[in-house]
């Protein structure tokens, strides 16, 4: 049976934790569901993620839905965690549980917020959602195809997308590497890390008469 006593229970506390924060309880028969628009998105998951009530410090996926035609077109979908006595904050452990957050998205400017500044993880999931729907996460450090090959057109799990479609690649690398490939490659960005980190030289000292 679909409940949604608890997810009315979290919206209650977001917006009074964030005042203006544009959030309603969804429908759902697995787990709380909450709907946030994508302005406050990031906001509603760093106080999810710190507050000490709260402390779903876990995001275990982001994924979407294409509703074609219906508007908004999309959602953003993440599912996040509280792991209970696995991490608990200062002031001890919050329940385990899960929380799946939904925000929707209008077909005509498919983009949201990239919420790795809070949740390192999203940025391989967000790229995923990229690659195969098209939504754009904005701010994302690297925003690229991560499943299909780069030169590739279109995104495969839109609606509307030509399931029957042949296409020629016009680039191709190979999908693994030698092992002395990759042990050249950590060497070097060990190399590159070290500089990095390395105090810049100081003057030249002056000579004397």
């Amino acid at each position: 049976m679909a409940e949604t006593l608890d997810a009315a229970r979290f919206v209650d506390a977001l917006r009074r934790a964030l005042p203006g924060v544009l959030a309603e309880a969804g429908v759902s028969t697995d787990m709380p569901t909450v709907y946030v628009a994508r302005d406050h998105l990031v906001d509603a998951c760093r106080w999810l993620r710190d507050d000490p009530d709260m402390q779903f410090a876990f995001l275990a996926d982001v994924t979407a839905v294409d509703y074609l035609p219906v508007e908004p077109r999309y959602e953003v979908v993440y599912h996040l965690a509280s792991l209970g006595e696995a991490y608990a904050g200062p002031g001890g452990a919050a329940p385990a549980r899960r929380l799946r957050l939904k925000v929707p998205v209008p077909g005509d400017d498919p983009r949201v917020p990239t919420v790795s500044d809070v949740y390192p993880t999203a940025g391989w999931t967000e790229r995923e959602v990229f690659d195969l729907f098209g939504i754009a996460f904005d701010g994302h450090p690297d925003l690229r195809r991560i499943l299909m090959p780069e030169d590739w057109e279109g995104y495969p799990l839109r609606k509307d997308y030509a399931v029957q479609i042949k296409k020629a690649t016009t680039s191709w690398q190979p999908i693994q590497l030698s092992v002395e490939e990759f042990a050249e490659n950590v060497r070097a960005r060990r190399e590159g890390a070290r500089r990095a980190q390395a105090p810049p030289a100081g003057p030249e000292p002056a000579g004397r008469e």
